[in-house]
């Protein structure tokens, strides 16, 4: 008898516990929308780590397209906004070598 009486004490407590039949359907959804953000929270954290680590080839794309100093001379030179001596003097001092004598006596 005392057997009987702790086995139905002990679905008593499980009764309580789940109030029934368990979780329900309404109870499903909130599991199942934190189930799905925590995964897409640690996809989207993996891919931003791939990406930050990679380097992602943006940056040197954008490098290739900036032209040099030496490009947007002669650019100017061609388009007629400076005359050949103003080109070979501001070339040379892009270059490193000092520009030819300008006038100056010696």
């Amino acid at each position: 008898m005392e057997a009987s009486r702790k086995s139905g004490r002990w679905m008593e407590e499980i009764t309580m516990m789940y109030w029934g039949n368990g979780m329900g359907g309404w109870g499903m959804v909130p599991m199942a929308v934190s189930g799905l953000l925590f995964w897409g929270l640690i996809i989207t954290g993996i891919v931003l780590l791939v990406r930050s680590l990679g380097g992602g080839g943006q940056p040197d794309a954008v490098a290739a397209q900036t032209p040099t100093p030496q490009q947007v001379l002669a650019d100017r030179f061609a388009r007629g906004e400076i005359d050949e001596d103003e080109y070979t003097q501001r070339l040379q001092v892009l270059g490193g070598a000092a520009p030819s004598a300008r006038g100056t006596t010696g």
